[in-house]
């Protein structure tokens, strides 16, 4: 499925209507705005090893590689067409994935320091060996004159050096930075890696910035890094780092971590710009690609057919952030009836040392039973959500989250408010605050969690909790994998909050996911 939420935008490729699959075109104008850039994201659909575990030798693996490369030249000079300044590719894109440590070697490149060494690899292609697919991307930079950020297995012989592996080299998964005249302008290695055992992880986190004459600083940073404190939300200290690129290899996971939905998320928590590149490999559950601000999105999510997908869209330099504020002037009544529950609200007391949610609440005293049930691979403590409106609380480990809603009718589905406050351990650890308004996969408790994307329910809601954290990404779902836009964000009284009135389509999924990078390793 793909959405255009912004007039400025072109999405290019496949254009069908289908079970599964939306696709939506803008036109980008031939006299770009100079308060803009044009950007481009490729989804890609691999042409990977039939069996990556198998030892192979550089030439076949160069072989396989060049097929790969082949289709990235393709979309460079589409693109190039449309005056793009940037595009971004997948990470696993060239090589693949699913490798060992030995298998993966003849897929390498040396990779020389760029803060080191000034290169230009189209046109210095004999200055170092094994260099082969730096160099096709360098000239695909100059061909289309832009700006090209690529994903790549790279090699770096660490003989000496205390924490070298012992087969003499160290192995990144790594994002390259050319510039439009095909010169490297910096390197990113992978510092959070998901099962990747073929990849050493960098002794310590790059924070890769680089400069562009059309819009200033990008950040950069890989697929799962964006969970993360370290480098995705330490890169964002400097103010001016006002765009990311992000190459990605992401595994869907509904209701909470679909491609598309964290992507969003995070340029509306930071008010920055996100240029996702995902792979396509449907089987996986590998799709979703965007150019994401944080008022508006271009996406791609397709998981019926297995074609690669080029996202064309305008993008603002200086991105404007959702408002936290009412702007209209004059106070919402289902806002102001929020403020004064907030506001009259003891059940849950913070002091110096943590939220304490005891008592009876004073409010909704007839509410429904509370239940477990596994959603992410964490245990949710949540309540129904039964009536056409109401108020609920759920509560669980100091967190409280709050649901103020009304809907124009109680649809034949079943709806949940639930909570998390806790250390994650599957697929990786760290640290969640989760207030989460869900559709359930069924009428049963125990389908509460499972992954769903079509809904009727119609909501107006206010979704609030008192975190401890101000690192808050809002995720948000309606039916049919579309992104919706929050009306209000911010905090009120000592909590966060997001309202939204006027669905485009069945809500799928609205949550506020915290995360509390310091307890990443426990308390």
């Amino acid at each position: 499925m793909s959405g255009a939420g912004s007039l400025l935008a072109l999405l290019c490729g496949c254009c069908a209507a289908a079970l599964g699959v939306l696709s939506g075109e803008r036109g980008v104008a031939e006299d770009q705005d100079t308060d803009y850039y044009v950007a481009a994201v490729y989804e890609h659909q691999l042409i990977s090893s039939p069996n990556p575990e198998a030892l192979t030798s550089r030439k076949q693996a160069l072989e396989l590689m060049t097929q790969n490369l082949n289709i990235y030249e393709q979309q460079v000079m589409t693109a190039a067409q449309k005056g793009v300044q940037i595009i971004v590719f997948p990470e696993d894109g060239i090589h693949g994935f699913n490798f060992t440590r030995a298998s993966i070697y003849p897929f390498l490149d040396f990779m020389p320091s760029p803060r080191l060494v000034r290169w230009n690899p189209c046109l210095e292609p004999q200055r170092f060996s094994d260099t082969e697919v730096l160099q096709r991307l360098s000239c695909m930079a100059i061909q289309g004159d832009m700006f090209l950020v690529a994903n790549l297995g790279t090699k770096q012989p660490c003989g000496g050096d205390p924490g070298c592996p012992r087969d003499g080299r160290y192995q990144f998964n790594t994002d390259v930075v050319f510039s439009n005249n095909g010169t490297l302008v910096d390197r990113y290695r992978k510092h959070n890696l998901y099962f990747e055992a073929a990849f050493d992880t960098p002794l310590q986190a790059d924070h890769i910035v680089f400069d562009t004459p059309f819009a200033g600083k990008f950040g950069v940073f890989t697929c799962f890094d964006i969970l993360f404190f370290d480098p995705a939300v330490a890169l964002l200290r400097d103010s001016e780092v006002k765009h990311v690129v992000f190459p990605a290899a992401w595994m869907n996971q509904l209701p909470l971590l679909a491609a598309i939905q964290i992507q969003r998320a995070f340029a509306m928590a930071f008010g920055v710009n996100l240029l996702a590149a995902n792979v396509h490999q449907p089987s996986l559950g590998m799709t979703g690609s965007g150019v994401h601000t944080p008022l508006k999105s271009v996406w791609h999510h397709d998981m019926e057919n297995f074609t690669g997908h080029l996202i064309i869209s305008q993008v603002a330099k200086n991105p404007q952030g959702l408002s936290t504020k009412n702007t209209t002037g004059k106070m919402d009544p289902t806002h102001s009836q929020f403020l004064k529950l907030l506001a009259g609200d003891a059940y849950c007391e913070k002091d110096s040392q943590e939220v304490h949610c005891d008592g009876a609440p004073r409010w909704n005293m007839n509410a429904p039973p509370t239940f477990h049930s596994e959603m992410m691979y964490d245990r949710f403590t949540l309540v129904p959500v039964w009536d056409r409106e109401g108020h609920l609380r759920v509560c669980a480990n100091g967190l409280c989250c709050y649901l103020r809603y009304q809907r124009p009718a109680v649809s034949d589905e079943l709806y949940a408010l639930g909570v998390f406050d806790g250390l994650h351990t599957v697929h990786g650890t760290y640290y969640v605050q989760v207030c989460a308004l869900v559709k359930c996969g069924g009428l049963g408790f125990d389908t509460c969690g499972q992954e769903v994307t079509e809904a009727t329910g119609m909501f107006e809601f206010h979704l609030w909790g008192n975190f401890s954290t101000s690192y808050i990404f809002p995720l948000f779902l309606t039916s049919g994998m579309t992104l919706e836009t929050p009306d209000q964000l911010g905090w009120e009284n000592g909590h966060y909050f997001l309202r939204k009135r006027g669905l485009s389509s069945g809500l799928v999924t609205a949550a506020l996911y915290g995360r509390v990078y310091e307890r990443d390793y426990g308390p």
